[in-house]
């Protein structure tokens, strides 16, 4: 299954509000960012780390030389990504002219032989290619990458294209001509050239992407011995821990999701979008096993995945606590890469859920909904005064900072926001699929034209106007119990399988999906320590959470009654969301820490809010799972 073309969808409604946030007020404030212009923000340093490295490769002061992370580059990477699909949906000749300056200032950044990093080329020209494990000069070149092929098709442009093209050349002579043993510390660049491969038709770019994924684990120890060759390290890594770096075995070995969030599922995305670019049965299957480990065992209700701040890392089957959780941003945005490339390998409804289920929650909670504050991680429980504060919890904020010494995730959020229609749409052989519900227009290559109306995800009929026929294919959501779809007013004929509704239809036709409008309760499997005796509240692909600010301050002593009815109600707090009114009971405890009287209980109303807008109004109290009366 191939993605649309980015110029293709045209997003109103829902979509389309956070389409034109990300476009009027999240992309200028980032650049911002980028650009150091912000008082009390945290130093970014990105755009001066190209201009110094230019200037280092003319001889020239470099003066404050560089300034972040070791991936730093990665983040104009990202921006510059964002701007790409912004444009194609909103052309701006000014935020045009704004990229164009940047690209260039990257382009005289890149040394003659084709290398570009900035890192390397300020600070440590004599070191290059020599920690792939920590060095993250594999990751930033993928990134820039993906921003050079996004950018080539939203504006024509190639000059980006040209720079990537040319480094990585530089990378194939270094890995495949020369011999390097290595590869990529964090996994990221195998996805890029993949899409590299897509646009340019050049077989480097696959061959040099299939290298990297089949030499992966072959050789276990490659980074330990790799580290006592060299005298320096950037953080102390050692390169023993195999399954963090997602080392412990070659690729189709792997059975279970380990390690690293972030770099599992950039591995997997990888993966998946080379065994169908190749017919591998079995890199398939090995994906197939990946998906079911992480959604069957290792996911939480809101699509966040990473259980653990050690590593921010997959631990074990079912151990998914809710207030020392990780769930990355990058993560569950990782999540929707490997699920997206896992449609292309075989059409599953399954596959789309978990996309879904990952963007309207977690996604969308990594933004504040000013667009100006981001989280990095992604609890489903808060306390003040221990989330932030307490040495177990100090990652798990209340609030979500302006930016971050590691800005991977604000960033990412604003490109995969501003692409969301490559995930909603895509196309396989001569079928249209819609995958995710948003209103607006979509043009597919193979000619069919849909024009889509709904208030999703409040709003439950999904209308699609046709505006030029063909074979398309509409998701069902696993959530939605009951649901009729009709064509012209009458109940539509065609099968329904796997999750999707194929349909034929013609130009003029309408097409109506009524969904299940029902508010749900959710339990939790037995074998999640963390839930025994929780339950939570869901309605349509929204999960839902208590905030203090919402219930008399504290959350901690609701409980929920599981089995009571249940109202949603449009209100204007939050930009006017929908909230759920649902009966449930508080306790009263004594003072002592521990006492022998039994609590008294009260019944009262309960109040609950989307998750992906907790944390807007001010510091507060959170839970996602409250214990069941």
């Amino acid at each position: 299954m191939k993605q649309i073309s980015i110029k293709s969808y045209k997003a109103e409604g829902f979509i389309g509000k956070y389409q034109r946030l990300i476009k009027d007020v999240v992309i200028p404030y980032q650049y911002e960012v980028l650009s150091d212009n912000l008082p009390d923000t945290e130093k970014s340093h990105v755009i001066d780390n190209f201009i110094n490295a230019g200037k280092a490769l003319r001889g020239e002061d470099v003066g404050d030389g560089f300034y972040g992370m070791v991936f730093q580059d990665s983040d104009a990477a990202k921006w510059l990504e964002a701007v790409a699909y912004s444009l194609a949906i909103f052309p701006d000749k000014k935020l045009e002219e704004t990229a164009d300056r940047l690209i260039d200032i990257i382009a005289e950044a890149q040394d003659e032989d084709g290398y570009l990093n900035t890192y390397y080329t300020i600070k440590d020209t004599d070191k290059r290619w020599t920690n792939i494990l920590e060095g993250h000069e594999l990751y930033c070149s993928g990134h820039m990458i993906e921003a050079a092929v996004a950018y080539y098709e939203a504006t024509g442009k190639d000059k980006l294209l040209s720079v990537m093209e040319k480094n990585a050349e530089h990378i194939y002579n270094v890995f495949i001509r020369d011999g390097h043993k290595g590869y990529p510390g964090h996994p990221e660049i195998e996805l890029a050239l993949l899409r590299l491969y897509d646009v340019t038709g050049n077989e480097k770019h696959l061959e040099l992407a299939k290298h990297f994924i089949d030499i992966r684990g072959v050789d276990p120890h490659y980074y330990e011995k790799e580290r006592q060759s060299r005298s320096w390290t950037v953080w102390n890594g050692d390169g023993r821990n195999h399954e963090y770096q997602q080392s412990a075995a070659p690729v189709r070995q792997q059975k279970d999701a380990v390690g690293h969030s972030v770099r599992a599922v950039y591995l997997y995305t990888a993966m998946a979008d080379l065994a169908a670019k190749t017919a591998d049965e079995g890199l398939k299957k090995t994906c197939e096993n990946l998906f079911d480990s992480i959604t069957k065992r290792r996911m939480y209700i809101t699509g966040g995945i990473g259980s653990s701040v050690h590593g921010e890392a997959f631990t074990v089957d079912y151990d998914l606590p809710n207030d020392t959780v990780y769930a990355e941003t990058c993560a569950s945005i990782g999540l929707m890469f490997f699920m997206e490339r896992m449609l292309g390998n075989e059409v599953q409804g399954i596959y789309a859920d978990v996309m879904e289920k990952a963007f309207y929650n977690t996604v969308l909670a990594g933004m504040s909904l000013s667009g100006k504050r981001f989280f990095y991680v992604n609890p489903l429980e808060v306390i003040p005064g221990i989330s932030g504060n307490a040495v177990t919890h100090r990652h798990a904020l209340p609030q979500r900072p302006k930016w971050y010494t590691c800005a991977c995730c604000p960033p990412n959020v604003a490109r995969l926001i501003s692409s969301f229609g490559k995930y909603a749409y895509t196309e396989k052989d001569d079928r249209a699929y819609c995958n995710m519900f948003a209103a607006g227009g979509v043009d597919f290559r193979n000619g069919v034209k849909l024009l889509c109306e709904t208030e999703y995800p409040y709003g439950f009929t999904v209308k699609y106007k046709v505006i030029k026929g063909g074979k398309i294919a509409v998701h069902i959501p696993c959530w939605s119990e009951e649901y009729t779809l009709k064509v012209n007013g009458k109940k539509a004929a065609g099968e329904e399988k796997d999750g999707y509704a194929y349909l034929t239809v013609n130009d003029g036709d309408e097409i109506l999906l009524s969904l299940d409008s029902k508010v749900k309760t959710v339990y939790p499997s037995s074998r999640i320590p963390a839930l025994s005796g929780y339950a939570a509240i869901m309605r349509g692909p929204l999960v839902y959470c208590f905030e203090g600010v919402d219930n008399g301050g504290d959350v901690l002593s609701l409980r929920l009654c599981g089995d009571a009815e249940k109202t949603a109600v449009q209100e204007g707090c939050l930009g006017g969301t929908e909230i759920i009114w649902v009966q449930g009971k508080r306790v009263h405890t004594e003072e002592d820490l521990y006492s022998f009287k039994k609590a008294e209980e009260e019944k009262c109303t309960l109040k609950a809010v989307p998750y992906y807008l907790w944390g807007n109004r001010g510091e507060n109290q959170m839970r996602v799972w409250l214990p069941e009366a």
